[in-house]
């Protein structure tokens, strides 16, 4: 994963830990003293988001335990991991792209998954390639026009 998406996942293991399960501690603190837990609907509701939240922050552990960060090139003519390329298509509409892990991936803001149909057609490739690629909207056809540039915006288009 890219060093944005690390550093995404452990803000929100340390937003997790340090705000929610102590907000949720006090809750179900809070539905206990209401008494008869067998038909307390808040202490159910409480420890079902207290289960919730600690597997999430179990499997965010597991994925940033197990990550590779990978920093983004900055030059070169070839499509990488964590390669910014931008395209043309047929219509000669341009878009641009940020190749990153899955769990980085934002199509909105023109950041696509590594295990994406466009992605896996593009690594390797080179500016001046042409790539057609099958998409759930039928084949379509690019040029590769540039890669591994800053990227700045937050859009496919920007």
């Amino acid at each position: 994963m890219t060093r944005q998406g690390f550093d995404r996942l452990k803000a929100e293991i340390e937003r997790l830990k340090r705000e929610e399960r102590p907000r949720i501690t006090r809750a179900i603190a809070e539905a206990r003293s209401h008494g008869d837990l067998a038909e307390n609907a808040e202490y159910h509701a409480a420890r079902e988001k207290q289960s919730f939240i600690e597997g999430r922050i179990h499997e965010l552990e597991l994925k940033l335990g197990h990550a590779e960060v990978i920093d983004p090139p900055t030059d070169g003519e070839r499509v990488t991991f964590g390669s910014t390329v931008r395209l043309e298509d047929g219509d000669g509409k341009e878009v641009r792209y940020w190749i990153v892990g899955s769990d980085e991936a934002e199509p909105a803001k023109g950041k696509i998954s590594i295990m994406s149909p466009l992605a896996r057609t593009l690594i390797g490739k080179e500016v001046g390639q042409t790539v057609t690629v099958q998409l759930p909207g039928g084949k379509k056809t690019y040029e590769i026009l540039a890669v591994n540039f800053p990227w700045e915006g937050s859009g496919p288009t920007g």
